[in-house]
């Protein structure tokens, strides 16, 4: 079922959390902890990041250096696989232009598809750490666009040299947007027209980069209906739990906390005062944002699991 059926289907605000699969030969008992933490608010999906390879350095002998490349955090189809079938939540697997080459993204949808999965988040992706801006690898892609368009042409039964598939997919999928707008955008108008842009190649809902002033979601989303965006538009939230968070979130994130939050997160002394101080913030967004008639929210679990599951305890 599409992500917009469930949605909608929903008598209320829907729930749903977004997860990293494992580090390389971690295995996957942390992470079935987090979809246990929280499963019990009936989440109407799960999110799957996937993360690029990055090329790390080991010396040899006689100071000479090896590149080679390293994948950190693989397995995001398997993650999928095996969430859906242990615990029969949708699961949406997050399907990247950055590092990855045209070929590969087509044997990834070949692998969902044989697997089941047709939902889909689809995104640019972070540029590479060694990287001062975005470069797709060589036959990848620049633009979250491209990949739409990929994904396209395999829905209509085209694989990427042009040869027919016998059997087309049936991948449904969204974005991201950027209420404070992508750190690389020029403006919020330009942003905007992106976004459009990728409704317009078929994204059925947006979700939202993560934000903590509720007045840019609602402004963000009255523009985005101003100019014919009118796809579901899901706020991504995610408590603060560490003090560190309080100058790496903006950085990192490119969004401004708000006056009123860093107010009382200058009080605090401990990660134990800023946990406690970001589920107080997240459930008073949460509550808003549910007040205005959201069709979901999304928490991000990274470093939050137990902060979001109170958060969810105190609203749903």
């Amino acid at each position: 079922m599409k992500i917009t059926d469930l949605i909608s289907r929903n008598s209320g605000t829907a729930f749903s959390f977004e997860v990293l699969p494992p580090l390389k030969g971690t295995g996957i008992d942390r992470l079935k902890r987090t979809i246990d933490t929280l499963r019990e608010f009936d989440p109407k999906y799960i999110n799957i990041t996937t993360h690029r390879s990055e090329y790390v350095y080991h010396e040899i002998e006689d100071g000479l250096l090896q590149r080679t490349r390293l994948r950190r955090r693989p397995g995001t189809v398997a993650v999928a696989a095996a969430i859906q079938r242990e615990y029969g939540i949708p699961v949406v697997p997050h399907i990247l232009c950055s590092g990855f080459t045209r070929e590969e993204t087509e044997y990834v949808l070949l692998d969902l598809q044989f697997l089941g999965i047709e939902n889909l988040l689809v995104l640019r992706g972070d540029k590479a750490r060694d990287e001062k801006a975005f470069r797709p690898v060589a036959d990848g892609y620049a633009h979250t666009t491209e990949l739409q368009e990929q994904i396209n042409a395999f829905n209509e039964g085209r694989f990427v040299d042009g040869t027919p598939i016998a059997m087309p997919g049936n991948f449904s999928y969204g974005v991201a947007c950027y209420p404070e707008k992508h750190e690389e955008a020029p403006n919020l108008t330009t942003d905007l027209q992106w976004f459009k842009r990728k409704v317009e190649l078929g994204a059925e809902y947006g979700v939202t980069q993560l934000f903590y002033d509720n007045a840019a979601y609602f402004r963000f989303v009255e523009q985005a209906r101003a100019i014919g965006i009118n796809v579901p538009i899901i706020p991504g939230i995610k408590p603060l739990s560490r003090l560190s968070q309080l100058t790496a979130v903006p950085r990192i994130f490119h969004c401004d906390l708000p006056e009123d939050l860093v107010r009382e997160a200058v009080k605090c002394k401990t990660d134990a005062d800023i946990t406690a101080l970001g589920v107080e913030w997240a459930e008073m967004q949460c509550r808003e944002l549910m007040a205005h008639g959201v069709p979901s929210i999304h928490f991000y679990t990274t470093s939050a699991a137990q902060s979001i599951r109170e958060v969810a305890a105190r609203i749903y």
